[in-house]
């Protein structure tokens, strides 16, 4: 499990956090550092905790054990009312009797502001989030879109230190989620407000964050990058969940080579196992190389190609090694590379693994 932390003041600190529903364990001894101005996605499959963590850091479920700290306070034992946060729901959570107006600027009455500033502020919110001359409507006179734009604009209305985002496009079909997404992320960096996000979609979670936070059974598996989650994922799990991967069961033969079956293959980063010892090897199917290979290429071999799915813009092709029978490995080839090579189910064609692209796991069967 990573545990790389960012090396400057955080606004959101959680240490050693369990939480049990009866005898299951949603969270384990979770670590967690979210800097100031960081768009965060909690990502993971359902059950894994990720809600569970969300609504802790918010005070709506208080965690058996464990340490909160957000904005240099503890939080810990502290009311969802006394932590400076707004909250986004996948079900929107408006209030169907209030115009949008008056949806938008709730949090400010309950705050005593002068009925002035809040029309002020709620004008500037609907216009921020595109919804300018929609605020004498209701609810339920809105898309589903409009009415996530509004839950948005009243969790930002009073200035909170952390917006917390719960899938807040699940419900959304899928143009309007591409678009609200990138709205979003647009939005939290025009303001710089500290945002974490929890999702289940790798895609959702590849696009809007600075960090993304991988969990599985209550505890953290990775946290990097989206670059790092997906070109070096630490952990089998992470590998498989995030993207398409392909596991192929290897031997160590060497600090940095393996066997797969009939295959000796070269791998850039050493292996810490001994030789003998049985790993998964793990590459993404886009890594396959088809062109501009010679016989010097490492990781050449002759592979024929099997099932071919068309995927729109690429294909998926399932190769079989020349000589190694029994082996799968699936590759994308892109429409160029499908007419450029004539590439057809049947035939054979020098195929080659690039070193870097590898990953060993030295997990075998998890």
């Amino acid at each position: 499990m990573s545990s790389k932390q960012p090396n400057h003041p955080s606004l959101l600190t959680v240490r050693n956090l369990n939480k049990s529903f009866g005898t299951f364990r949603a969270l384990r001894d979770v670590d967690l550092d979210v800097k100031h101005g960081e768009f965060v996605c909690f990502l993971g499959p359902s059950g894994c905790g990720k809600t569970t963590l969300l609504r802790a850091i918010a005070g709506l479920d208080l965690q058996d054990g464990g340490t909160i700290h957000l904005g240099g306070r503890d939080v810990t034992r502290a009311p969802p009312s006394e932590r400076d946060f707004g909250i986004v729901f996948q079900s929107y959570a408006l209030f169907p009797n209030l115009t949008v107006a008056k949806n938008v600027g709730y949090g400010l009455v309950n705050r005593r502001m002068p009925s002035r500033d809040i029309a002020k502020r709620v004008a500037e919110l609907l216009a921020m989030v595109g919804l300018p001359e929609q605020g004498d409507k209701f609810p339920i006179q809105l898309s589903g879109g409009q009415q996530q734009r509004v839950a948005l604009a009243r969790a930002l209305a009073t200035s909170p230190g952390l917006l917390l985002l719960d899938e807040p496009l699940s419900a959304l079909d899928a143009k309007v989620r591409v678009r609200l997404r990138d709205e979003i992320r647009a939005l939290q960096q025009r303001l710089g407000v500290t945002t974490i996000m929890v999702t289940h979609d790798q895609e959702e979670a590849l696009a809007m964050a600075d960090r993304i936070v991988v969990m599985n059974q209550g505890v953290i598996e990775q946290v990097g990058t989206p670059e790092e989650i997906y070109r070096r994922p630490e952990t089998p799990f992470v590998a498989d969940f995030v993207g398409h991967m392909t596991f192929l069961d290897a031997v160590v033969t060497g600090p940095n080579s393996v066997r797969v079956g009939a295959l000796d293959l070269i791998v850039a980063e050493p292996s810490a196992a001994a030789i003998g010892t049985a790993v998964r090897l793990a590459m993404r199917p886009e890594e396959v190389r088809t062109r501009s290979i010679t016989l010097d290429t490492p990781n050449r071999f002759e592979a024929r190609i099997g099932e071919l799915s068309f995927l729109g813009s690429f294909c998926r092709a399932r190769l079989e090694p020349v000589g190694s029978s029994g082996t799968s490995i699936a590759a994308d080839f892109s429409a160029n590379a499908m007419r450029d090579l004539s590439i057809t189910a049947g035939e054979t064609l020098p195929v080659a693994f690039p070193p870097e692209a590898l990953r060993v796991f030295q997990e075998v069967g998890r």
